[in-house]
């Protein structure tokens, strides 16, 4: 093997330790999702090493850990899909102040499989302008697939102030734009609204702190972050994600 060939081995062998290391602190930790996302990227890792060493005892060494991890992995699979079937299945994801690369892509596009088709959000925040946008931008993604979304159900409050006139249209806008895509927007309000979670009827719920106004104001008009929510800087809050077969309707 050649200088070059061994040490690209070497770097392959402390980034799978590394990364099963990692994978163990977060299964012993409870963290099972993140736990298993370890797991598969250090066996894959690891899987390399054997690929690329010619010590017979290495390989065999690395194949018997790799044979242990895949059963971990695969019993972590195993207990989150029962979680899921349960009803019981939480992740917590914490996104920190002014985080960036939580844009609503990143943050939902895990959990919109092709089979859904009706999505309920609760926010009694789609008021001002900047939320409109919000809500606009979620919708786009929506629309982008891979689901087939036909409905969205959206629950909100009133503007209590002079926007009442612009948020009513705005939504109405946004109603007839997502018609021209064949997706029914249903609107209700309510003055006693409070939490916010948003619904897929594929299981999935997903509760932000903030709702979809987790973004903080973009420094300028012309400004990194202004059109890519990517790139904006976020306040501190926290997701929390559920499964149920039981989706509520609005």
């Amino acid at each position: 093997m050649s200088r070059a060939g061994g040490d690209g081995t070497a770097a392959l062998e402390r980034a799978g330790a590394e990364t099963v290391k990692r994978a163990v602190e977060l299964d012993l930790a409870s963290r099972f999702q993140e736990s298993l996302v370890c797991y598969q990227e250090g066996i894959d890792l690891l899987l390399q090493v054997v690929k690329g060493t010619k010590d017979e005892a290495k390989k065999q060494r690395y194949r018997q850990k790799i044979s242990e991890y895949m059963t971990r992995a695969e019993d972590i699979k195993k207990y989150i899909e029962k979680e899921k079937q349960d009803g019981k299945y939480h992740k917590q994801i914490r996104i920190e102040e002014n985080a960036t690369g939580f844009g609503y892509e990143k943050l939902f596009q895990e959990y919109l499989t092709e089979i859904v088709s009706e999505v309920w959000v609760e926010d009694p925040y789609i008021r001002h302008v900047h939320q409109l946008y919000n809500f606009l931008r979620f919708c786009e993604m929506l629309v982008k697939g891979p689901c087939k979304v036909r409905t969205i159900h959206l629950l909100t409050s009133y503007d209590e102030g002079s926007g009442r006139n612009q948020q009513t249209s705005g939504l109405e806008e946004i109603k007839q734009s997502l018609r021209n895509h064949g997706i029914t927007l249903n609107v209700a309000f309510s003055s006693s609204i409070h939490d916010r979670e948003i619904r897929f009827n594929n299981g999935w719920m997903i509760k932000i702190g903030r709702g979809l106004d987790y973004f903080k104001r973009p420094q300028g008009r012309f400004s990194i972050g202004y059109c890519d929510f990517d790139l904006r800087p976020c306040h501190e809050t926290t997701v929390d994600v559920f499964h149920t077969k039981h989706t509520k309707k609005m």
